[in-house]
């Protein structure tokens, strides 16, 4: 007998009595449909959400990497920092104060006439376009 004759006279309600080759054959069936419908039911979504999380997990590491190489110079950019304002507070101290304005436009006034130059009008602009410190 040949393995068509086989299935063709199995009696499907005594599963037992089928010869071994063909019992073999239906488990690997069931097992393979047993594993479609479990991806597609359940895996499926599970490797979706695994992916997702992997993708999540890089951008967090390229975000953290970036953070870091601030933190490692973040000593440096204080000190450049301090150092920018040490400089600026040096400069903002050579800018003359209100008691001295007077004076500078004086010396500005005599400077001229000295090189020959008469002032019509030397009006500096209103204290709300410069911003104290």
């Amino acid at each position: 007998m040949s393995l068509i004759d086989d299935l063709k006279t199995l009696d499907t309600k005594q599963p037992g009595n089928w010869p071994w080759a063909i019992k073999i054959g239906a488990f690997v069936l069931i097992f393979v449909a047993i594993q479609v419908a479990a991806w597609f039911l359940l895996w499926q979504a599970q490797t979706e959400e695994v992916e997702k999380g992997r993708l999540e997990v890089t951008k967090q590491k390229e975000v953290f990497l970036e953070k870091k190489k601030l933190a490692v110079n973040l000593e440096a950019y204080k000190q450049q920092r301090a150092e920018i304002e040490q400089a600026f507070g040096a400069l903002l101290k050579q800018l003359p104060n209100k008691s001295e304005m007077d004076a500078l436009l004086i010396d500005i006034n005599q400077a001229g006439l000295g090189r020959g130059l008469a002032f019509e009008l030397f009006k500096p602009a209103s204290n709300e376009n410069f911003t104290e410190f």
